[in-house]
């Protein structure tokens, strides 16, 4: 059994009902998910826009591979009316899908780097992980997470979401 984190997020349409939606596909077509993150409400990183992010961290046990997992969660993303637009990193979008963990794998292929390549920078992502596995040590970097959110030095806002 392979332990996958995951992290899933979108600042367009009804934020909470995909990620809802999101969470009930992967424990369907991925694996149990075993925890979970609050709701994490975040400025966009890496672009501008005037929408908000909510996103959430997934602790899901799986036996697939990562090229398995990331062809899953692509397909997900699709049916929950993600489009990708070419030439463009960062953009709104309604649902993204990351894999930040496999197991402590350190996976490096043209389609997937894996620990994902921006989790220490961003804040959003390592507040959801501190909420949940603040003592994990990243595999690349040696440090828990507790202490990567400690030393970041992205100056977004974030926050728990609620209703």
């Amino acid at each position: 059994m392979n332990r996958l984190v995951l992290l899933t997020g979108g600042n367009l349409g009804q934020r909470e009902a995909i990620l809802a939606q999101a969470f009930e596909l992967i424990s369907r077509r991925v694996g149990a998910v075993t925890a979970y993150s609050p709701l994490i409400e975040s400025e966009p990183w890496g672009f501008e826009s005037e929408h908000t992010f909510l996103n959430q961290v997934l602790i899901v046990h799986t036996e697939l591979d990562a090229a398995n997992v990331l062809q899953r969660i692509q397909k997900i993303e699709h049916e929950l009316g993600r489009e990708r637009k070419n030439g463009r990193q960062w953009i709104s979008r309604n649902i993204d899908i990351d894999i930040l963990f496999f197991n402590d794998d350190i996976i490096e292929t043209e389609k997937l780097i894996i620990p994902h390549k921006h989790l220490h920078q961003r804040r959003f992502t390592l507040y959801a992980l501190d909420r949940i596995i603040p003592d994990y040590v990243h595999p690349v970097l040696k440090s828990r997470i507790h202490d990567l959110l400690k030393n970041c030095t992205d100056p977004s806002k974030v926050e728990e979401y609620h209703v």
